[in-house]
């Protein structure tokens, strides 16, 4: 039994919800009619696609050949979806099958997925840099131990205790060093910053860096007392003093774990007119929740993900306590896809 990591950014939640995994290069047609040999391939694509690059030839024709012929049913599967900065494991049920009907990402394997939504944040640097892979799909070779557990029903997804760096195979500077590329090194920041907010700050501090990432964005917010605060953690302002409307309060949330809607509106019972709200966690929400940002104008929900993002954004803004917390600079790194998508 083989562990694939699969990057399917095409689409999104309906990969969970109608239970598949697809791949691209959709004019070859049937891979079970061009069979499962490497020069075949090699060559199918180079008529199919004549103005790929010649790199590319051979690394797509081992692309397809281990989707169509080398993955078996049985087979784990993990695919990382970009969107919430979640992993989703599964299970392939059914063998390979053409689909020409749905055109771009006609090469369709079925899976049954076990385990979705599983925040990033709670596995180890190394074991997430190896599904930081260019490739579309690869086999999860150094790290399967990690990732074991969430192929049962045993472990809830929402879990959000964190996996010790130790169970990782490899370190992540080794990992590096196989292909230090942009994509990939621009994931291993972002899980960096994620896992270094969800181990090394207790709430309190989560709090604090909230405010003072809201500080940064060019708000003014003062961390409420910790005890008796009613559920809001932050005040924020835009002016100075903290006089003129709106009043943004903020609840912060130190977990990967799902938000509900009725976390959510717990919050919204604290609003007086005219008041925002703005709640902060490290994990995602679930779609009602989201639902229920969609109905509320004063409400603005930010995951993990867009901690991450506004972390990045604002890095330099950010206090110097904070960004020796958070230890980052810019480099300049190799803007290329290993595969040479064209």
């Amino acid at each position: 039994m083989t562990t694939w990591g699969i990057r399917n950014d095409l689409f999104g939640e309906e990969l969970f919800t109608e239970g598949f995994v697809s791949i691209g290069w959709g004019e070859l047609g049937d891979l079970a009619v061009i069979g499962s040999d490497q020069e075949s391939l090699k060559a199918a694509l180079v008529r199919a696609y004549p103005d790929a690059k010649p790199g590319a030839i051979p690394v797509w024709a081992g692309v397809l050949r281990r989707f169509a012929f080398e993955m078996q049913v049985g087979d784990h599967l993990i695919a990382p979806y970009k969107a919430d900065g979640t992993l989703n494991f599964g299970v392939v049920a059914e063998p390979y099958e053409y689909r020409a009907e749905f055109g771009e990402h006609p090469h369709r394997r079925r899976v049954k997925w076990v385990q979705t939504g599983v925040p990033r944040g709670v596995f180890p640097q190394p074991a997430l840099y190896e599904l930081g892979a260019s490739m579309t799909l690869f086999k999860v070779a150094h790290n399967e131990e990690v990732f074991a557990d969430y192929f049962t029903e045993g472990r809830p997804a929402d879990d959000d205790t964190p996996i010790p760096d130790a169970e990782a195979g490899e370190s992540a500077d080794e990992w590096a060093r196989e292909e230090p590329n942009a994509t990939k090194l621009e994931q291993f920041t972002r899980d960096f910053v994620l896992r270094t907010l969800v181990t090394d700050l207790d709430h309190r501090e989560f709090e604090e860096f909230t405010g003072a990432l809201l500080r940064a964005m060019g708000y003014q917010a003062r961390v409420t007392q910790f005890t008796a605060d009613g559920g809001i953690d932050l005040i924020a302002h835009r002016d100075p003093l903290g006089l003129e409307p709106p009043t943004i309060k903020v609840q912060c949330k130190h977990t990967t774990a799902t938000q509900s809607r009725p976390d959510v509106q717990k919050l919204l019972g604290t609003l007086a007119h005219g008041e925002f709200a703005l709640y902060v966690a490290l994990g995602k929400y679930s779609p009602e929740a989201r639902g229920l940002e969609r109905e509320r104008q004063e409400l603005r929900l930010l995951g993990g993900e867009d901690v991450v993002d506004l972390t990045l954004q604002h890095y330099e803004q950010l206090a110097p306590s904070w960004r020796a917390r958070i230890p980052l600079r810019s480099v300049y790194v190799i803007d290329r896809d290993s595969e040479g998508r064209l």
